[in-house]
């Protein structure tokens, strides 16, 4: 008991800081920490006048594992458009980090109630030197199911998960996200009594895509990744009288926290970035292509929580990246620090990134950019040059649409693959001059001029020296932000394919 005490204690000189303000008017007292499976609190004085200049935060600890359900009985505070004289803030975690802010409430509307994705929830009120009104009362419990999930990522569980869940339970979430955004739900466990029509027990998901927007699931076969409709995604799962299991497990995604791309190149980056990112998140960003396609990653910038100082691993906050759409696809790397990682490139046409961030110590985020790129098998000899590329890349294209320099060098298609051969001196290909050493190049016919050396591809000729294409430059603007200019890590930025197609 005493060794579980000192860890809320502890926990909550880390989240609410030495400078927070427990009791703002002398005399008054209000705030603290909160570490009991359930409880009750309110503003100072209530139901009387609450005293002015005050400002009072609440840290509420539950077992680790657990979520936090605050709900309202009572509000009446000093009401303005903004809320910008006498306010309540309540957060996900701790306080004062505005990416973890669920809602800032004046007036005398009640609060929905809030549920948050962890196990510690802050709650600050604040009154200014004019007006006064009764303040509010408020209760909050652990281990609850259902209520209103409204930051930009979260866990879902059902009672007493991994336990089997109890029966005869009823709960139901609602995600919301801010503006017009869209919500991600991913189960990663799943295991309901299976019924036909999922009869007894099951999870109903509304406000996805569908006919009637809702689905019901049940047995133990995970559910597939659903994207809401709208902003808003609902949540419902429900048990009988018998026969359980061991529940369910989702995370969910919104706004800037989840999204799908699909163009064949772009660049993307963290919440908030170049701005420090937010607390207790978990971001996916899917990087989506034709099929034959593969995604090529580069990072333009990294600042994440440094590595573990014992074990040099990145246990804090990491960047992850999946060769597939799933977090069960083969591990491409895992990032933290400064330190710039290496391009990388998937093996087939889908890349997933996640960012996944703790409770303390944020950073800039880091910015990437992508491009598609074919796979193809280029070989030569001191003659002539092969290029094979796989048909099912270029699939919705006829042969004699694939080319090189000009369509007398048209491909020919040999069982799977696309092969054009040809000698250097042919299909558009020419003898550049570079001081005194020369290099082969090829030209597309779609380029207008442009060129990339054959010799990067294949070892030059004797008497061939290779001629390297200057480095390109990538720029990326912020608003608000002076443009910065980035050197790109990779040789070329390519422009236009070798291969042609019209």
């Amino acid at each position: 008991m005493l060794a579980e005490l000192g860890f809320y204690l502890l926990l909550a000189v880390t989240l609410l800081g030495p400078d927070t303000k427990a009791q703002a008017m002398k005399g008054v007292k209000c705030g603290g920490v909160l570490s009991a499976p359930s409880g009750n609190f309110s503003s100072p004085n209530f139901p009387s006048l609450y005293p002015y200049n005050t400002e009072c935060s609440w840290l509420i600890v539950v077992a680790e594992g657990s979520s936090v359900l605050l709900t309202f009985h009572a509000f009446d505070l000093e009401y303005h458009d903004t809320c910008g004289f006498d306010f309540l803030e309540i957060y996900n975690g701790a306080s004062g980090d505005q990416g973890n802010l669920l809602g800032r409430f004046c007036g005398q509307v009640l609060p929905p109630p809030f549920t948050s994705s962890w196990h510690v929830m802050s709650v600050v009120f604040h009154s200014d030197k004019h007006v006064a009104s009764r303040g509010f009362s408020a209760g909050y419990q652990k281990d609850v199911c259902g209520g209103v999930l409204t930051g930009l990522s979260g866990v879902l569980t059902s009672p007493e998960y991994p336990n089997n869940y109890p029966n005869n339970v009823e709960c139901r979430w609602v995600i919301r996200a801010a503006g017009p955004a869209t919500i991600k739900l991913v189960f990663v466990d799943f295991q309901v009594e299976g019924s036909e029509q999922c009869m007894y027990d099951y999870v109903a998901v509304l406000g996805g895509p569908g006919p009637a927007h809702e689905h019901h699931y049940c047995g133990s076969a995970r559910p597939p990744t659903l994207v809401s409709l709208g902003h808003e995604l609902q949540v419902v799962f429900k048990s009988d009288f018998n026969i359980g299991g061991r529940g369910f497990k989702a995370y969910y995604f919104s706004g800037e926290c989840q999204e799908v791309y699909t163009a064949m190149r772009g660049n993307f980056s963290s919440p908030q970035y170049p701005s420090s990112y937010p607390n207790n998140i978990r971001c996916h960003w899917t990087i989506r292509l034709p099929p034959g396609y593969r995604v090529k990653l580069f990072f333009l910038d990294l600042e994440l929580e440094e590595p573990n100082s014992l074990t040099r691993t990145c246990d804090f906050d990491h960047l992850v990246a999946f060769d597939g759409a799933s977090e069960e696809a083969p591990l491409l790397g895992n990032w933290c620090g400064h330190h710039l990682p290496p391009p990388v490139t998937s093996s087939h046409n889908q890349l997933l990134l996640l960012l996944h961030t703790d409770r303390s110590s944020t950073h800039r985020g880091f910015s990437v950019a992508y491009i598609g790129v074919v796979p193809m098998n280029v070989s030569c000899s001191r003659t002539d040059f092969q290029i094979l590329i796989s048909a099912q890349a270029l699939a919705p294209l006829e042969r004699t649409k694939v080319y090189l320099g000009s369509r007398s060098c048209a491909a020919q298609e040999v069982g799977s693959n696309f092969r054009i051969q040809a000698r250097f001196d042919t299909c558009g290909t020419e003898s550049q001059l570079l001081g005194r050493r020369t290099s082969t190049s090829t030209r597309s016919a779609a380029s207008h001029g442009a060129r990339r050396p054959l010799s990067t591809c294949c070892p030059a000729p004797t008497g061939l020296g290779p001629m390297l294409p200057r480095p390109s430059t990538f720029r990326k603007h912020h608003p608000g932000t002076r443009q910065r200019h980035w050197r790109a890590p990779w040789p070329w930025w390519p422009r236009t394919p070798v291969i042609s197609s019209s």
